[in-house]
Parts: structure tokens; sequence; C-alpha cells
């Protein structure tokens, strides 16, 4: 940051969104055409006319910057496999408050070596995990909402 030097990743990253941003907030048409031609974008005229200048932001950077694959590879890298949990682990996961695994129902207790084989066969069962459950106001449910 001496002598007025930007960081790296403000150089490559920052300051080539900062530049797309700009483009399409003052609808500059010829620098958003070579932005989308140097990237190889292809971006519907629907998009390109629209009003709203976040739509045609948002369609160049879904496909410039598509956030769906970054955030699965960032998963897939990071997150350690679930094959590599432990007993004590699959245990605790399949306990609820203060209950014990050897109190759980025979049937529920078999679950646990599925879980921890993570098998993806049309014999294996579907187990389905609810991490948060969020109370909900019954008038908000949609079988309640008036018609």
């Amino acid at each position: 940051q001496s002598k007025g030097k930007k960081p790296l990743f403000v150089q490559l990253v920052l300051d080539n969104i900062w530049s797309l941003y700009e483009a399409v907030l003052k609808r500059d048409k010829e620098k958003i055409e070579k932005i989308v031609t140097s990237l190889g974008l292809r971006i519907g005229a629907r998009e390109s006319r629209h009003a709203d200048p976040k739509v045609h932001l948002n369609a160049i950077c879904s496909q410039w910057l598509p956030i769906s694959d970054a955030v699965l590879s960032m998963v897939c890298n990071k997150i350690p496999s679930p094959l590599d949990i432990t007993a004590e682990r699959v245990e605790k996961l399949m306990c609820v408050g203060a209950r014990t695994f050897d109190s759980l129902p025979p049937e529920t207790q078999e679950l646990k070596s599925a879980f921890m084989k993570c098998s993806s066969e049309g014999t294996a069962p579907v187990i389905v995990f609810v991490s948060k459950m969020f109370p909900v106001d019954a008038k908000a449910l949609p079988q309640n909402k008036p018609r």
C-alpha cells in the first residue's frame, strides 16, 4: 500500500467489479458491450433494455460470477466428508435433547450404520436430517390463509 499502490485483490478483482457496476448504473452501453464481449457472455435483449439497472447487472454477474458454483465448490473443498463422521457424532445427531442413543427404538438404532455409510443404493434407507426448526404462527400457514 506504500506509494499509492493498490493491493493485488483490489487490482484484479474489486476494480473489475466496480467498473462493471459503474458502467451499468451510468448506462454506458459501449463499456457494457466491451465488458460482455471480453467475458464471452450472452445477455438477453430483455435484460439489456430493462428499466432497472439491477436486472442488467444481475444478468451479467450471474453468468460471469455464478454464486452457485462458488458455494458448491467451497462446500466440497471445506466441509469434511460425511464418510469421516464418528459413531459418537452420529449418535449425538440422532438423539434429541437429553435422550440417549440406547433409549431410541431398535428400528432407529439400525439406521446408524446406514447413516455412517452414506449409501446411495436403491435399497438404502432415506434419512432426512432437520437441523433447525422455526416456530411459525398458525395463521401464516397456507391452509389457514383466507381465500
